[in-house]
């Protein structure tokens, strides 16, 4: 299961984020997860309690803001939302698709005290 050793990483960066802003607790962690990534939301959350146990981020809440899979159609010049990878365009039908946007995944805020 990747998504524990990805819990690991973004407590490494909270871990980081107190130490060069000097703050105690962590309330809230809020993270951006594209269409694209291959992360399990959920996964992902049971993983961040047992990962965040015993360091500053304990008891924080893990939210999850789901972004959308884009994509650039080389035959009808449009950006299009996508699901997953190899879909068709939803404007022409097409499959020469560019992904743009929805792979990936970052913290997007702390909420801490």
């Amino acid at each position: 299961m990747h998504e524990m050793a990805l819990c690991e990483g973004i407590v490494g960066i909270v871990e980081e984020e107190a130490r060069k802003r000097a703050f105690t607790k962590v309330n809230v962690v809020c993270l951006e997860i594209g269409a694209l990534s291959h992360v399990a939301p959920e996964a992902l959350k049971f993983c961040f309690e047992a990962v965040a146990a015993r360091t500053i981020a304990q008891g924080a809440r893990l939210e999850i803001v789901e972004m959308p899979g884009t994509a650039w159609c080389m035959a009808c010049s449009k950006t299009v939302e996508i699901g997953q990878r190899y879909e068709p365009c939803l404007s022409c039908g097409g499959y020469q698709l560019q992904v743009t946007g929805g792979e990936e995944m970052r913290v997007r805020e702390l909420e801490v005290d």
